[in-house]
């Protein structure tokens, strides 16, 4: 029996022209005993959809591993389904460790990620985020939790009173993975223990733009690489399709000390990163250098992924023979190395991708399970809450058996 799927609710901000193959509501299925088919469906559904939503799922973090035996699908490796009680399928045997490694993100005290996750003991591989302090929590005790707040990580703040008045930031735009050593997971889940309710908020822009988009109190807020590529002029699309960014070694370390901009979309140029030898122990063959553009691998489609804030150069590979070379950016290729012309580069990729008419942003309800593909969508962290407003979530994801896939020759010889 087919599922049924269920287009998002967007809202009036929306283009609806850009969500039509975005975002779909999973229905008809028994969350807590999915069949081998069903989850063949589920599994075409997130790569065509990007996100997939559960409601009033029930979903447990000692059910979230399962033995490598487990039946598996192909494409959904390296993540967990954590879908029911009872039913988990773990669909990469060979993939054992959380996005950012098992147990290392409390070690890490010099990560700018140090404060943001609390790993449950029992599943190292399922951290427990959110706001408040939260008690007897799956072999947690005491819990404080602290929601990521733009006031911590970016360059200028929003004034006191505009906070009273519910006005807020995205707080960093990124793809859930270490970037460094450990491959970024294809899929991540999300799941909403305790929403807590309140006022909606205003995410404003403050770039000089005067946009600003109204959200759900805590919202996750989601935006499209397919589109982020498919509406760039002709001659960026070419940049991106030759591209490639070589990322900071330990980039969540490097990055610590710096602020971000005001749409949380990349770092200030300010030169208060950590220098390469102040970082941990390092190895050059563990630094990442990944596609700008990543491969669907059921749609085909290009997705521009790229982490803005722990990007630190850029290598663009010449046109191809043929190519027209009129108009061309880069045309004999580039290895870009000065840190504040490569993030000005992928600002004007991707900043237009996050205008308000682009943002999904989704309003949690209590036991709501997003299941998004890390490797097609960009999110954030949004908004801030008061001190008695209790938010936990679990988060699970796994750092994946390989690379994503960049563009095919063929793509190459189509938009250089």
């Amino acid at each position: 029996m087919a599922i049924e799927l269920v287009p998002l609710p967007l809202p009036a901000s929306a283009d609806a022209s850009k969500f039509e193959d975005f975002g779909r509501e999973v229905r008809g299925v028994d969350a807590g005993n999915l069949s081998k088919e069903e989850l063949v469906q589920i599994e075409e559904a997130l790569y065509k959809h990007g996100a997939l939503l559960f409601r009033d799922a029930v979903v447990t973090p000692s059910s979230s591993i399962v033995s490598p035996r487990s039946v598996a699908t192909p494409r959904l490796a390296s993540t967990l389904i954590l879908i029911g009680s009872t039913c988990v399928q773990h669909f990469d045997p060979t993939s054992e460790n959380y996005g950012h490694g098992n147990n290392k993100t409390g070690s890490t005290t010099k990560s700018i990620l140090h404060p943001d996750l609390k790993t449950i003991p029992s599943v190292p591989q399922v951290q427990l985020i959110g706001n408040g302090t939260v008690y007897d929590h799956h072999g947690l005790a005491e819990a404080k939790l602290k929601h990521p707040s733009h006031h911590t990580f970016h360059k200028t703040v929003v004034s006191p009173a505009d906070d009273e008045k519910g006005v807020t930031r995205y707080y960093r735009w990124h793809i859930d993975a270490a970037l460094y050593d450990l491959n970024p997971p294809k899929v991540t889940t999300l799941y909403g223990v305790t929403v807590p309710e309140g006022p909606r908020q205003v995410v404003r822009y403050d770039d000089g733009t005067g946009e600003e988009l109204e959200v759900p109190l805590g919202t996750t807020a989601f935006v499209s690489g397919k589109t982020m590529f498919e509406i760039l002029p002709e001659q960026w699309k070419s940049v991106a399709v030759r591209g490639r960014v070589r990322y900071a070694p330990h980039p969540y370390v490097w990055m610590a000390p710096a602020k971000a901009m005001s749409t949380g979309l990349g770092i200030e140029s300010d030169g208060l990163e950590l220098g390469m030898g102040e970082l941990p122990e390092w190895e050059e063959g563990k630094v990442k250098v990944l596609p700008l553009l990543w491969k669907n691998p059921v749609t085909g489609a290009l997705h521009f992924q790229v982490h803005p804030c722990g990007a630190l150069e850029l290598l663009i590979d010449p046109l191809p023979r043929g190519a027209s070379r009129e108009g061309a950016l880069y045309p004999d290729g580039a290895h870009i190395t000065d840190l504040k012309e490569v993030r000005d580069i992928l600002y004007k990729m991707q900043r237009p991708a996050i205008a308000p008419a682009l943002v999904y942003p989704h309003d949690w309800r209590p036991n709501d399970f997003v299941l998004f593909h890390n490797r097609g969508v960009l999110h954030t962290v949004v908004g801030a809450f008061k001190p008695d407003q209790i938010r936990a979530f679990h988060q699970c994801n796994l750092a994946a058996s390989d690379e994503p896939a960049g563009p095919s020759e063929e793509d190459v010889k189509k938009w250089a």
